[in-house]
């Protein structure tokens, strides 16, 4: 079967478009998926260049999102025939971990897929039946596969950890990335103002169009901490999401309100920065870390995705053949939203 995999970690040169990948066979529990849809997310980068104590089988396909239609289904399925189209959960959780009876599964030793286990750009994929949602007819492949992992991140972040409230003031750090626009989105739904800070004046547009109802361009207002002051009477926000890390947490903690909350979703500029403590005692700051988001969240989000409440942003579609191209665009930060793969 054909996929977009690397069989050694390094720059985007290492990914290829195969034809000679066996095809899988589900086990109990599983189900074989005829893709049809796979997404990238900048985790897709970090895998691909690897890390010390990562060890992936290979050659591993790329992709930690996807959508498809059931193709096999394993002994021990129900609730699934061949044919049903299904958007897939990427977080993957042991069958016997504790964690399933808590509902927080994504605290737990929990993979996701593309970066622990196989990704979801090819062919076929098996995968867990308790990872399947259901599509709509009619909802496309494309948009499906788009939601997913950053959907889930944003929701679980800014609803179950943040424990956003309608009235409250949200500051997103970032305009154009995945989990961002999901974020902007899901901020208005909830019914908090929503201030962004974007890195040009077209990106910040697309921000705006997507319910910001603030947008600052760091490019022409670089110290954009300041101006967050300004806008809210030197008050600061009620809950600030940052997934930048390094380069921008301290302006976050400048931004805060007394009392708020900020949301470290990622660390896309570093993982590392020198930390003020006497900012977080003496303004009562609550940081909170997030990650994906357990298979209930996952199962909100994509439910008003496909209600079209939440509308998946799509930079790029490509065609399975173009996976490089496709990191190579995340890479150099040329997208607004998600790119995705046309299996």
């Amino acid at each position: 079967m054909r996929g977009a995999v690397f069989t050694e970690h390094g720059s985007a040169e290492v990914i290829h478009a195969v034809d000679d990948l066996p095809i899988p066979e589900p086990g109990a529990g599983e189900v074989r998926l005829r893709m049809r849809a796979a997404a990238l997310n900048r985790l897709d980068l970090w895998v691909r260049e690897g890390w010390k104590g990562l060890t992936l089988h290979m050659p591993h396909v790329t992709g930690s999102d996807g959508a498809g239609e059931v193709d096999l289904v394993g002994a021990g399925v129900n609730g699934f025939t061949s044919g049903d189209r299904v958007a897939i959960d990427p977080l993957v959780v042991p069958p016997d971990s504790p964690a399933l009876m808590t509902g927080m599964e994504n605290q737990s030793r929990a993979a996701i897929m593309g970066e622990h286990t196989s990704g979801l750009a090819a062919e076929y994929r098996v995968v867990p039946a308790r990872n399947l949602v259901k599509m709509p007819d009619g909802f496309a492949f494309e948009g499906a596969a788009a939601a997913g992992l950053v959907y889930v991140t944003a929701w679980h972040s800014l609803i179950t950890r943040g424990g956003l409230k309608p009235g409250e003031s949200v500051l997103i750090v970032g305009a154009g990335g995945g989990v961002n626009t999901a974020s902007i989105q899901i901020a208005k739904l909830t019914g908090a103002k929503v201030i962004v800070v974007g890195s040009d004046a077209e990106k910040c547009a697309k921000a705006k169009g997507l319910g910001a109802d603030v947008v600052i361009d760091r490019s022409a207002v670089p110290e954009w901490s300041r101006e967050v002051q300004k806008l809210t009477e030197k008050r600061g926000v009620d809950v600030v999401v940052d997934n930048v890390g390094k380069a921008t947490m301290f302006d976050s903690i400048r931004s805060v309100r007394i009392g708020g909350r900020i949301l470290v979703v990622g660390n896309t500029s570093g993982p590392m920065f020198e930390l003020d403590l006497r900012y977080i005692f003496s303004k009562h700051i609550s940081i909170i870390g997030s990650t994906m988001g357990p298979h209930q969240d996952y199962v909100r989000v994509m439910n008003l995705v496909f209600d079209g409440a939440l509308k998946p942003v799509i930079s790029e579609v490509l065609p399975l053949d173009e996976a490089r191209r496709g990191h190579e665009l995340l890479e150099r930060g040329d997208v607004f939203g998600k790119i995705v793969l046309k299996v």
